[in-house]
């Protein structure tokens, strides 16, 4: 019986230690926005996200004609998926990048030419 009572001790002390650091750790990444990608779409996305963004001539041409404009990019960088088959991860010095995602409700496949100290967001391709 000692053993139970020691085992329900225990579960009670893990249980609230597991839920304080739950809630001390949200709070922490709420304040400070850091966020934990474990996973390699969401270390990419945020790779992308941290450095300055450029547009190719044929994106800067659809931005002007209206066609998509720079919170559609954003989506992309928050939301998208990366279709590491088709992207071309193994190049230097910059790595080519393919991300699926929606276009007013259509899908499309933005290609982003990731280099150490810049993004450029080359093409974007939607399907009908």
């Amino acid at each position: 019986m000692a053993f139970i009572k020691r085992l329900g001790w225990y579960l009670v002390g893990l249980s609230i230690g597991i839920v304080f650091l739950t809630v001390f750790l949200k709070k922490k990444s709420d304040e400070t926005g850091t966020e934990f990608c474990y996973f390699p779409n969401c270390r990419v996305l945020k790779d992308l996200r941290s450095k300055p963004l450029s547009y190719s001539n044929d994106i800067q041409v659809l931005l002007n004609n209206k066609t998509i404009d720079s919170t559609t990019v954003a989506y992309f960088f928050n939301n998208g998926d990366i279709d590491f088959g088709n992207s071309d991860t193994k190049s230097t010095p910059c790595k080519t990048y393919k991300i699926e995602g929606l276009v007013k409700e259509k899908q499309a496949i933005l290609t982003v030419i990731n280099c150490t100290d810049k993004v450029v967001v080359d093409k974007i391709s939607i399907n009908n």
